[in-house]
């Protein structure tokens, strides 16, 4: 097992890609504090991993709210006497709105849960890891952060930031024993289009970003996501750190 006797945190552990990370540790021996705020959802997930070697221990909080955030890693240390993986996965869509048609409300909620909560949260374990000799933080950002039409502006500019956090702290920490990596899916198959701002979009923005979509050879899944944050939780990918791995089937190759 590639995470035996392992702690880690995922946060959006309710669904989709963080669902699938939470499940994937905890079978390679993780113990895994799975956040999000539907904590029946987490309950579920703790139950179909009963036979697992790890387990997953659910944690109900909402991410927007800086306190609950950082109550999440304290809980997870202070409960489990360690901590070894924070993966930042939980995130928000906007509703494809380019930057003149943003209002304040969807700004500030999108930037709170992909950008604020993550700079929260690797704060806090950063400190951990100090203590303790080591660590490692994956972030689930997207290809939208390295292009400029996978979304709207909103959701555009946080993952932009979410792989310039990746990059500094990568570097700034390497040489603590703290890595530090980012996962940029492309389609992929999860509940974000079912999002709050994903049921009133911004049509002229859509047809903006579709019109290069059937470029897009094929969805992925959330497990073929998990196996590469598998990857990067283990020491497989010892030699990794500050890096931003792309895994969209080739969308953007082309």
């Amino acid at each position: 097992m590639k995470l035996h006797d392992k702690v880690a945190i995922v946060t959006g552990a309710s669904a989709g890609m963080g669902k699938d990370i939470a499940y994937l540790f905890s079978k390679e021996g993780a113990i895994v504090y799975a956040v999000a705020r539907r904590i029946e959802r987490l309950e579920d997930l703790a139950n179909s991993t009963k036979n697992f070697k790890g387990k997953i221990i659910p944690y109900g909080a909402d991410l927007m709210d800086k306190e609950e955030a950082e109550k999440a890693i304290d809980f997870a240390y202070n409960d489990s006497g360690k901590l070894d993986i924070l993966v930042n996965n939980a995130g928000i869509m906007d509703d494809f709105s380019p930057v003149g048609d943003v209002d304040d409300n969807m700004l500030e909620r999108v930037f709170s849960l992909n950008v604020y909560a993550p700079f929260y949260t690797s704060r806090k374990a950063i400190k951990i890891f100090l203590k303790e000799g080591g660590g490692n933080i994956i972030n689930v950002s997207s290809i939208g952060g390295l292009y400029g039409a996978r979304a709207g502006a909103a959701y555009t500019a946080s993952k932009h930031a979410l792989i310039g956090l990746t990059k500094n702290t990568g570097y700034m920490y390497a040489k603590k024993n703290i890595r530090c990596n980012a996962i940029c899916p492309g389609g992929v198959e999860t509940e974000i289009a079912t999002g709050d701002f994903m049921k009133n979009v911004n049509q002229e923005g859509l047809n903006i970003i579709m019109a290069n979509a059937g470029g897009n050879p094929r969805s992925g899944t959330g497990m073929e996501i998990a196996t590469i944050a598998l990857f990067l939780a283990s020491e497989d990918s010892s030699f990794i750190n500050g890096q931003c791995i792309t895994a969209d089937s080739g969308w953007t190759a082309y």
